[in-house]
């Protein structure tokens, strides 16, 4: 809305105030992370009698749910404005996280909060990372790894101050609060300052010829190849980049929304578990930036693969935590690890197949992450109740991260060959 006007006066590239917009939907997003509901099963349990399997499953039913939504979203993205898009998945966001302080049901719950995980993972995912990727390709890596460094800061401070509330008051006045801050810290943002791409503007990714004319301008973009979706579906590195994620981000979840839980059934203090979660966030952000960085100078399947192992051998490290100084060091390893598994996909995605229909091939990409994530945290919550452990679950997924690592090394770049 006030990016016309403000683009021509501004010293620098546009594209770094747009990435600051969409970092604050990174932020608020979080309303509706794994992270968060594992805050609240305690709480919740305690209160209304729920299992945590029942609990843990809201965030399963709205990956499935987003799975199915991904690629419509995905199509969305492509075809309408990123601003449009995040601002109404904010304003949706905010009402649901708001619901959920009045609900008595599971039933109310999981609308609302599986409402929360469809957005977090189809429009919020997609829409941002798609964004970024339009506005920068020398800068691609930097500027992912400081999109998903917003995402570091939402988790946070959302889980610490649900934490907090839920402490001095209760698990109901937490997701009210968190969902003012929703609407109030991000709809401003997504509204006035998000423009599309850089050549509406006038300009080119990184900023780079904002100076050129109109002429030389369209033929630099044409020089971009860019696949469609069809084209990008009949190559291999897709599908195993796709199937590949999915396991690492059932790695993610089925550790997440556990993990306060898991350290806590250690016989570990309350603090002490609140505190590796903040570990994760923390060294999320620190992952972030660092992992954005790798990715300029190092090729995209050995970052990936590297990745993957260290999720893998950290998971299966936590069945031997024992006092605090094991949970906030591999705590902060899983958040390295998480970092990498958010930065590398949107980076490697985009190199590989160009950026005018990368919403469309995100759209069929997702429903593997969302299914990874749903079948992640309800299998968590399955083997917990079987076992009363979770290292059962751990283990397997020590397993699963060095497969999906050794999958990435097999993969390479494809190479681009118009559909007749």
């Amino acid at each position: 809305m006030l990016a016309k006007k403000i683009a021509p006066n501004v010293p620098f590239y546009y594209g770094w105030v747009v990435l600051l917009a969409v970092g604050s939907s990174a932020v608020v997003r979080n309303a509706a992370a794994s992270l968060m509901i594992g805050v609240f099963i305690a709480s919740m349990n305690t209160e209304l009698g729920w299992s945590r399997t029942l609990i843990a499953g809201a965030a399963s039913v709205g990956g499935l749910a987003a799975s199915v939504a991904s690629v419509p979203a995905g199509w969305i993205v492509d075809k309408y404005k990123t601003q449009i898009v995040l601002s109404i998945s904010v304003l949706l966001l905010g009402i649901a996280t708001i619901s959920l302080s009045w609900v008595t049901t599971p039933l109310a719950f999981y609308i609302a909060y599986g409402l929360g995980r469809v957005l977090f993972n189809s429009t919020f995912q997609i829409g941002s990372s798609v964004c970024i990727s339009r506005w920068f390709v020398k800068y691609r890596g930097r500027a992912t790894g400081l999109l998903f460094s917003f995402h570091s800061i939402g988790m946070l401070t959302f889980p610490l101050l649900a934490w907090t509330i839920i402490q001095w008051y209760d698990w109901r006045s937490a997701w009210l609060v968190i969902g003012i801050l929703v609407l109030t810290i991000s709809l401003p943002f997504t509204l006035l300052f998000i423009e599309h791409r850089p050549e509406d503007l006038g300009l080119l990714p990184d900023g780079e010829s904002s100076n050129t004319d109109n002429d030389d301008l369209e033929q630099n973009v044409a020089k971009e190849v860019s696949w469609t979706l069809r084209e990008a579906a009949k190559t291999r590195v897709l599908w195993i980049l796709a199937f590949s994620g999915g396991i690492l981000f059932l790695l993610q979840s089925g550790m997440n929304v556990h993990q306060a839980a898991l350290i806590s059934d250690k016989g570990l203090a309350p603090w002490i578990a609140i505190m590796g979660v903040c570990c994760n966030a923390i060294f999320t952000g620190v992952g972030s930036v660092i992992w954005g960085r790798v990715l300029e100078f190092m090729p995209a399947k050995y970052a990936y693969s590297i990745d993957a192992m260290l999720l893998g051998v950290t998971l299966g490290l936590f069945t031997l935590i024992q006092g605090p100084i094991s949970v906030f060091v591999l705590s902060s390893l899983f958040g390295l690890a998480i970092a990498g598994i958010l930065c590398i996909p949107p980076v490697t995605y985009a190199n590989y197949f160009g950026r005018n229909n990368l919403g469309k091939i995100r759209g069929i990409t997702e429903p593997f992450i969302s299914l990874g994530q749903a079948i992640g945290a309800l299998t968590s919550g399955i083997i917990f109740d079987i076992y009363r452990s979770y290292d059962v679950a751990l283990l397997s997924y020590c397993v699963l991260g060095i497969v999906a690592g050794v999958s990435f090394l097999i993969i390479k770049k494809p190479n681009y060959t118009p559909a007749q």
